[in-house]
């Protein structure tokens, strides 16, 4: 008979028992468990791929597409991202040494963090953030240093709050512009002076670019294109929102080779590379799918100047996002904590959004609202909260 010591004995990881689960799976787990209701919630899509994307993968399917590739990635594929790159984002990868097909940005962001991380280094994010951002440096024994942004000025990361946040102990940054949750984006000029102080303090950039496509003013500019920054930044991006492949699990790194080899080391051991159907049906988006972005951009522009205008005249002030498909608008003034306003909006009204504490203390006052549903879902959203909100004055 085991002894009462062994019975007892908790086999969970330290770092990872301290790990809290997701703020916006826990909730929406009380939202799946009830009816009719409108979900502001997850961040996805509101398209089907589109079709000729699916055909692909089903057509690399019938053909018997169905064996391992390179751990980078298909060859073909690499070559694809690396021309978009050069159009898009106006940085030169090469595709054989330079670039790293992943499972998602999210798995292309372990493995970056786990790349580069020493036990105790410290990574720079701006708050509020994406909610695995801390997690993630955290399960890699680093630790995570959030830089607060602020509502008042549209929630830009500034140079002055970077350089204040330094320790001898920083080693990287984490970026995310166009922002989840916030939608925020920074102009060439804020991206510029973003870019000198990582140089002056020998800072390494993990960009995560993810929305880039979705920018609905001016240019998106990406960190990595400046002079002296390609070297000193892992660039991040896949397919899940800008082409609505969210189920593919198909994204990438791209870093100098020293860095894609040591990204490389830990993706052929835990993952060993992308699935080959996602891969086939990236390729496609890659080669003919641009135009559907534009299209499915220009909806998201609709249903963002709807949903922001609903919100300011219901009385919840709110920024103009210019990026991504959420919006961030203040709660305070109903004198709720952000879960209380999204506990009692979902009971209330049926409407589902996201506590801004989810995404660190600097969400608290807030809730993120993604207008990447149907119009139609928009209009009945914000006459519901309409009501709640009177119903609270």
């Amino acid at each position: 008979m085991p002894s009462e010591r062994q019975t007892k004995r908790d086999f969970v990881a330290e770092h990872v028992r301290n790990i809290p689960r997701s703020g916006i799976r826990d909730f929406f787990d009380i939202v799946q468990s009830m009816d009719n209701v409108i979900s502001l919630g997850i961040g996805e899509p509101g398209f089907v791929t589109p079709w000729h994307i699916r055909e692909a993968a089903i057509f690399a399917l019938e053909r018997g597409k169905t064996s391992y590739t390179s751990n980078l990635g298909l060859l073909k594929l690499r070559c694809a991202i690396s021309a978009y790159l050069q159009s898009h984002s106006h940085v030169d990868y090469d595709p054989n040494t330079e670039i790293l097909v992943a499972v998602g940005v999210s798995e292309a962001l372990d493995i970056a963090l786990r790349a580069i991380i020493n036990p105790g280094d410290e990574v720079l994010y701006h708050e509020p953030c994406y909610v695995s951002y801390h997690p993630s440096v955290r399960l890699v024994h680093g630790v995570g240093k959030a830089i607060r942004t602020r509502a008042e000025n549209k929630f830009v990361l500034t140079p002055e709050d970077i350089t204040a946040s330094i320790t001898p102990r920083s080693k990287a940054i984490l970026l995310n512009f166009p922002s989840n949750p916030t939608g925020a984006t920074l102009t060439r000029e804020e991206v510029e002076k973003i870019a000198r102080v990582c140089i002056d303090n020998d800072l390494l950039v993990i960009t995560d670019e993810i929305y880039s496509e979705l920018t609905y003013s001016g240019q998106h500019s990406s960190i990595a294109a400046l002079p002296g920054m390609k070297e000193r930044t892992v660039f991040l991006h896949g397919f899940s929102k800008a082409f609505a492949m969210t189920g593919f699990r198909i994204g990438y790194a791209c870093a100098s080779a020293a860095l894609t080899e040591a990204m490389l080391r830990i993706h052929q051991y835990s993952m060993l590379c992308a699935s080959i159907i996602s891969q086939e049906a990236a390729l496609e988006a890659l080669e003919h799918g641009l135009d559907d972005i534009a299209t499915m951009r220009e909806q998201y522009r609709l249903r963002r100047n709807f949903i922001v205008k609903s919100f300011n005249e219901i009385g919840l002030p709110c920024h103009m996002p210019n990026g991504a498909f959420y919006a961030f608008p203040s709660i305070r003034e109903t004198g709720l904590t952000s879960r209380e306003f999204s506990v009692q909006l979902l009971e209330q009204q049926r409407v589902a959004v996201v506590p801004g504490d989810a995404f660190g203390p600097g969400g608290e006052g807030h809730v993120r609202a993604s207008y990447c549903g149907a119009m139609t879902d928009m209009e009945k959203a914000a006459e519901r909260i309409a009501l709640f909100v009177r119903s609270l004055k």
